[in-house]
């Protein structure tokens, strides 16, 4: 077995670009997702170790110092970050020219002789749903015969074997618990929304929605959902609790985790079983009934994607959902006192001011506990990337600005890509600015005093995020009127 090291690498500050990140960005607090992706495959190989330097604040000097003995080293990357992600690729060469590295992630995905001729420096990438692949690699079989790898052979030419199949009996895939419990320092990350230190992880990977702009099941997870039976989450959870004891929340971060509703109910009775209070993912599809055993059982938080407050924009992009339904949805939930966190997006095709004006007036009627909105990011491999390069939206092909913070590449014929990213501020300052979610953060900041220390940090990181974005937008405003 090859002395392997599963690296997350140094990114811009507060570059959330983890494996778990559905957004590679800087969020507008300090928000960082678990490597869930690399803690998988770190799980199958013996002896590895997983390194997440983003929260842990890891410089590549430090990286180096950690992997100068590794034989193997597998990094995450994405769009965004592929730049700066082949930087550390290089200084790892330079430090030992006989290491072996690899990338993972969407981007390779999709794109993974073109990211080999980009990038010399790498030695293979690992396809689609790549966690035996990474196995047989440190296992040391001859690359020719592991599926579902692009790699470079003897003769530096790229060769590429067959795809490898999705993982079906997901009660066999070990837990990826115990690698966080050895390798990461669960204090690092922070989601705002959940109570804090919290724990996310899959209980499956797979989405049977079709979405054309969510980055996993178009590259990776694929539209079936795979996953493990509550009896072995229910085990799973008895670890969790004995590894974390001080873990307040628990997020199951599968893409829909509640589209199998009565899986989802036993799971939460094993919750229940067990005292812990947990999170998911969900769709505004669920019934009254459902929502209240899943409550009943220890449901506190769902992390729901309203989109857009535009019925056609939504119809577009294939959601699935009807603004009837969302508000239903909603209601339902206050009723049943379930928080919830809405995710919204502005730059969706195709976006005009007055859609814009529609989702922020949605947003502010639905009123979730709270929001992120983020920008249409057209990724490689996704049914949004092939119709804005059919259509001809793209701006430019920068998603992330120097700063980290998300930036627009898609315009529309009435709407710029400037516009877009000013939207997201004035939605943020719309939402947040009314007197419901002001009294919302004061009665919380009362009854707990640790929430009363978070807030304020978070209050001072936002309005550090709005003045960020403010200025990011006037600076591509300037370069617009430019060119």
């Amino acid at each position: 077995m090859l002395k392997t090291l599963f690296l997350s690498p140094p990114a811009f500050e507060g570059f959330d670009g983890g494996a778990g990140s559905r957004y590679q960005a800087k969020r507008e607090i300090t928000s960082f997702w678990y490597p869930t992706w690399l803690a998988q495959p770190a799980a199958l190989v013996p002896g590895s170790k997983l390194v997440d330097a983003p929260p842990h604040e890891l410089t590549v000097p430090d990286v180096l110092r950690i992997a100068k003995d590794y034989e193997l080293v597998i990094m995450h990357t994405s769009t965004p970050s592929l730049e700066n992600d082949i930087r550390c690729a290089e200084a790892l060469k330079e430090q030992n020219p006989d290491v072996k590295i690899g990338f993972i992630g969407a981007h390779v995905a999709v794109l993974p002789e073109q990211t080999l001729r980009q990038a010399p420096v790498i030695d293979f990438v690992c396809r689609h749903e790549f966690d035996y692949t990474c196995l047989e690699m440190a296992e040391g079989k001859p690359w020719d015969t592991i599926k579902g790898l692009s790699y470079r052979d003897d003769d530096r030419r790229i060769r590429r074997t067959e795809d490898r199949e999705l993982i079906q009996d997901w009660d066999s895939m070990p837990s990826v618990l115990p690698v966080y419990a050895r390798d990461l320092d669960i204090t690092k990350y922070f989601i705002g929304y959940l109570l804090h230190p919290y724990v996310s992880f899959y209980t499956g990977r797979g989405c049977p929605a079709k979405c054309t702009f969510c980055l996993w099941p178009q590259t990776i997870g694929g539209h079936q959902y795979r996953h493990k039976s509550p009896a072995a989450v229910g085990r799973e959870m008895e670890m969790a609790k004995e590894l974390f004891p001080n873990v307040r929340e628990f997020m199951f971060d599968d893409d829909t985790f509640t589209i199998d509703r009565e899986r989802a109910i036993e799971i939460s009775k094993q919750m229940k079983r067990l005292k812990l209070t947990w999170s998911c993912n969900a769709r505004a599809h669920l019934d009254y009934d459902t929502l209240k055993q899943l409550r009943d059982n220890g449901l506190r938080l769902l992390l729901v994607g309203f989109e857009s407050g535009n019925q056609e924009i939504l119809n577009r992009i294939k959601k699935g959902l009807k603004l009837e339904m969302a508000r239903e949805f909603m209601a339902n939930c206050k009723k049943l006192g379930i928080t919830v966190h809405g995710t919204f997006i502005i730059g969706l095709p195709i976006e005009t001011k007055e859609s814009v004006e529609e989702t922020i007036r949605f947003a502010c009627e639905l009123d979730p506990h709270t929001i992120q909105v983020s920008i249409a990011a057209p990724y490689p491999g996704t049914e949004l990337y092939e119709q804005a390069k059919l259509n001809g939206w793209f701006a430019n092909d920068i998603l992330v600005a120097e700063s980290g913070i998300q930036t627009s590449t898609l315009q529309y014929p009435s709407l710029s890509a400037a516009e877009i990213e000013d939207a997201v501020e004035r939605m943020y300052r719309r939402f947040y600015f009314r007197p419901k979610p002001i009294l919302r953060i004061v009665r919380e900041m009362i009854g707990d005093r640790q929430m009363l220390v978070r807030r304020l940090r978070e209050g001072r990181e936002f309005f550090q995020y709005l003045n960020e974005r403010k200025l990011e937008v006037r600076k591509r405003q300037a370069e617009a009127s430019v060119t």
